[in-house]
């Protein structure tokens, strides 16, 4: 039954993907006249946003898994926590090759320039460069060679690309910013059920701590 509902979020997860294809292509691979005819006025744009988009949603998607499978009492979404994770290291390697290919050719002295100049682009290039070795290291062997704790710690590093990210969307639009507020959002409160969870447990051995001399002393 898992490995059912495996393929079909794989395939699901795709679907964007097959969108963007279907749009750039239009009448078919062969008809370089209408490629990007499906995506509008401006196709690199809509390629640069839906994929820019959708790393930023398998990030927090990747991110919920955790509360959701501990909240909902359902261990086995642990099972889809690597997928989605990959899936968001895929669009962003899209959303990355959009930027250094279609927008700018391999121009090596552009994108260094960019890189200087705009914090935005800066920021999402360090957003990127962290979930690539997340995921390299997303297999079971990668775990056994780093040891689960030294590898739980690596790949905390997706909290900061995901606020990288976020910081990035927000610094791009400048005028409207709803989405990438919706975003900070939802990983704002990821990241206060993570603080929540490592906190409460501290608390609670420290009181247990100071109660237990007192009880001493009334003996």
């Amino acid at each position: 039954m898992i490995r059912l509902a495996k393929v079909g979020v794989f395939l699901a997860s795709l679907i964007p993907f097959a969108g963007l294809l279907w749009g750039f292509f239009g009448r078919g691979p062969f008809d370089m006249t209408t490629w990007g005819a499906g995506l509008g006025a401006n196709p690199i744009e809509k390629i640069t946003h839906v994929t820019g988009d959708w790393t930023l949603r398998f990030l927090l998607i990747t991110l919920s898994i955790t509360p959701l499978r501990k909240l909902q009492k359902l261990p086995w979404l642990i099972r889809f926590r690597r997928m989605f994770g990959l899936f968001a290291f895929f669009y962003g390697c899209l959303h990355f090759l959009t930027y250094i290919w279609l927008d700018k050719f391999f121009n090596l002295h552009e994108i260094f320039a960019d890189v200087a100049k705009r914090k935005f682009i800066t920021i999402g290039l360090t957003a990127f460069v962290l979930l690539i070795p997340l995921a390299v290291t997303s297999t079971a062997g990668w775990i056994r060679r780093l040891g689960g704790k030294r590898w739980q710690s690596l790949h905390r590093l997706i909290y900061v690309s995901a606020i990288a990210g976020v910081i990035h969307y927000l610094w791009l639009v400048k005028a409207d910013i709803r989405k990438p507020l919706q975003y900070g959002i939802i990983l704002g409160l990821l990241l206060f059920y993570r603080i929540w969870v490592w906190l409460v447990p501290r608390i609670s051995r420290s009181n247990a701590a100071s109660v237990v001399p007192r009880t001493r002393t009334a003996n």
